[in-house]
């Protein structure tokens, strides 16, 4: 059972590639988040769980959700991170999450895609954006055959510095960086509230026709990004940059 979880469309397409590939199911956890409801799911197969980084580890609502939920049948487990450029020491936190669920860690296979945490980073361009996906695709593609054999993925090194990101900067990330307040609209807001529909936290509602973040933003970009007129910024960070939207499994294949 592939399970995923995305704000942008990176994950999902990861996700896509290999329930293609492996004829397995898929689920995405949006729902659950959105719901606040456990994750419940059975599966004979070994599980792979997709998801971003999120400061160089596996995003934490993800990981509660996981560790929290009801995961019956197979207790293998694989994990694909998208990243824009790397995810530092993820691999030991996620050797501990399945340590503590009682799951047997197959490995992790990071997948370089076009940055989309917009807050912080540029942007690539459709066109660069494509480029980029074409060669994850092809990655992804190469650890199919491990997955489908129930082999073990080789371990991810991580050098001094990934390790201080995945450790001491995804505290100082998560406790000071994350926050909602510089979110703002400009006058192309219609007040369609797709944003309200597309937040995974309910972090944001619509007053007089305009959205209104709240404190538990997790930072997915998932509002920024789906924006269907790109009316909302983040302080000054994103002006100027694109919105990417990763496509669908079958547009590119």
């Amino acid at each position: 059972m592939i399970v995923y979880y995305t704000g942008t469309g990176n994950s999902r397409r990861a996700a896509q590639l290999l329930a293609d590939r492996l004829q397995d199911g898929i689920f995405d956890v949006f729902p659950c988040l959105k719901e606040n409801r456990p994750l419940s799911l059975r599966s004979e197969r070994p599980w792979i769980f997709v998801a971003p980084t999120y400061g160089w580890q596996l995003p934490h609502v993800f990981r509660d959700l996981i560790l929290n939920g009801d995961l019956q049948g197979s207790r293998d487990a694989y994990f694909v991170m998208t990243c824009g450029a790397g995810v530092g020491n993820a691999e030991k936190y996620l050797r501990q999450l399945c340590d503590k669920k009682g799951l047997t860690f197959k490995g992790l296979q990071p997948l370089v895609m076009p940055e989309n945490y917009i807050a912080m980073f540029p942007v690539p361009d459709e066109r660069a954006g494509r480029v980029i996906v074409k060669k994850a695709d092809k990655r992804l593609e190469r650890a199919v055959p491990l997955m489908a054999q129930n082999l073990q993925l080789p371990a991810v090194k991580s050098n001094p510095a990934g390790k201080a990101m995945s450790s001491l900067v995804n505290r100082v990330f998560t406790r000071g960086v994350v926050t909602a307040k510089p979110f703002r609209t400009t006058d192309r807001c219609m007040g369609c509230g797709k944003c309200v529909q597309m937040c995974p936290r309910n972090n944001i509602t619509l007053e007089n026709g305009r959205p209104k973040w709240s404190a538990e933003c997790i930072h997915c970009m998932a509002c920024i990004s789906h924006c269907p007129t790109e009316a909302i910024e983040y302080g000054k960070k994103s002006v100027g940059k694109p919105r990417w939207q990763c496509p669908e499994w079958e547009e590119t294949k």
